[in-house]
């Protein structure tokens, strides 16, 4: 596809993660090739139900440039989400990136819950019990492993 805009002026760089449950970053990079006074602007679709929405926090670097935007209450739909970042310049026009995520692939999953250890000496034994981490889109505590790891002290 031709995109208008200036070669080396859309954002690089792209990506987001989802933390705690609810939250979510994504962050870019200027485009090298993009004129100092550039602004750049992000928009997303969390499924074709949902209308696109403008971010509503931004990240500035020091120039005040938005480099990212955080969001809040996220939910994660069973969708390919759709994000946009497109740009402005009085000097030239800016080329547009859009990228669709699967929002799940990109959840930072919290620690087990109420992890407890309980050890006795006759018999040597050690029950290490946990509920699953709060998750955004996993309802089933059969869909995850664990791993422990235990090191002799």
């Amino acid at each position: 596809p031709v995109f208008a805009g200036m070669n080396g002026s859309a954002i690089e760089n792209f990506s987001c993660v989802i933390y705690n449950v609810s939250l979510m970053n994504c962050t870019w990079q200027a485009g090298r090739d993009a004129p100092g006074d550039t602004q750049y602007f992000l928009y997303w679709q969390n499924s074709r139900d949902d209308s696109e929405m403008e971010c509503e926090l931004y990240i500035k670097d020091e120039n005040g440039r938005n480099t990212g935007c955080r969001f809040k209450n996220v939910r994660i739909e069973d969708e390919l989400a759709y994000f946009l970042v497109n740009g402005s310049s009085k000097d030239s026009l800016i080329q547009f990136y859009d990228e669709y995520i699967q929002l799940y692939e990109i959840e930072i999953l919290t620690p087990p819950l109420n992890v407890t250890v309980n050890c006795t000496r006759h018999p040597a034994s050690c029950i290490i019990t946990w509920q699953p981490p709060r998750t955004n889109h996993v309802k089933r505590a059969k869909c995850f492993e664990y791993e422990i790891s235990i090191q002799n002290k």
